[in-house]
């Protein structure tokens, strides 16, 4: 019974300084998986495992190991942000896969990409017809890049010459489950009056939102807890 304590004990104290380790390495260690990155999950997971399940090696003796590896992990991405040559070397570069609306099978040997990997990562930017890609790139993170030929891409406001105001603004939360939140009411210089009469022009009380938001074009957007849908789809 002891060593369930211990296991509970332990997986908490993984989970947390787990939780600290991520907010030190930032999100770009999250959300770019590189090969540094890859490398450094990698580790840091198994450390936490170990810190969880060992019960063999002692918990200091793991967190110590822990604390050393988000360190070096820490010191080499403060290196690579200040050195370009370092960053290039960890990261790696992007490859060139498509140019000028040719594949480069080369490149793409070097990095054992496949043509049916290709098509899959151009679906997925919405491109059926590889003959609309004027150059594809590789990204260091296992993503693609796609510059369409001129005649595939979307039309613009600038293409149509059209107005159009440069200023813009990104949408400000007002509420947030049934509750203003006045940081961002004060922050943006907005007032609670005004807020009060848009929600009452509605018909509806600050409780009956679960969530409101100024949109980038001024307009406000507001959901009730009460949708009035009679037949709310809940398949996945």
């Amino acid at each position: 019974m002891a060593e369930h304590y211990e296991v509970i004990i332990r997986s908490i104290s993984a989970f947390i300084i787990l939780l600290l380790g991520s907010r030190l390495l930032g999100k770009q260690t999250i959300s770019q998986m590189n090969n540094f990155n890859f490398i450094a999950a990698i580790s840091i997971g198994a450390i936490t495992a170990n810190l969880c399940f060992n019960t063999r090696v002692k918990i200091p003796d793991l967190i110590l190991a822990y604390v050393i590896f988000i360190l070096t992990v820490y010191f080499i991405s403060y290196v690579s942000l200040k050195s370009r040559k370092a960053r290039k070397f960890l990261a790696g570069n992007p490859t060139v896969v498509v140019q000028n609306g040719k594949i480069l099978e080369n490149n793409m040997k070097k990095m054992h990409y496949t043509i049916d990997y290709l098509n899959q990562q151009l679906r997925e930017k919405d491109v059926f017809n590889i003959n609309e890609v004027l150059f594809a790139l590789l990204e260091p993170n296992g993503t693609i890049s796609v510059v369409k030929k001129p005649q595939f891409r979307p039309v613009t406001i600038q293409d149509l010459h059209l107005k159009y105001t440069k200023e813009g603004m990104l949408p400000i939360e007002l509420i947030m489950d049934g509750k203003i939140v006045d940081k961002n009411i004060i922050e943006n210089g907005l007032s609670y009056s005004w807020l009060e009469s848009e929600i009452q022009n509605r018909g509806l009380k600050i409780s009956d939102i679960v969530y409101a938001v100024l949109l980038s074009d001024k307009e406000l957007y507001i959901d009730c807890y009460n949708d009035y849908i009679h037949s709310p789809i809940d398949a996945e």
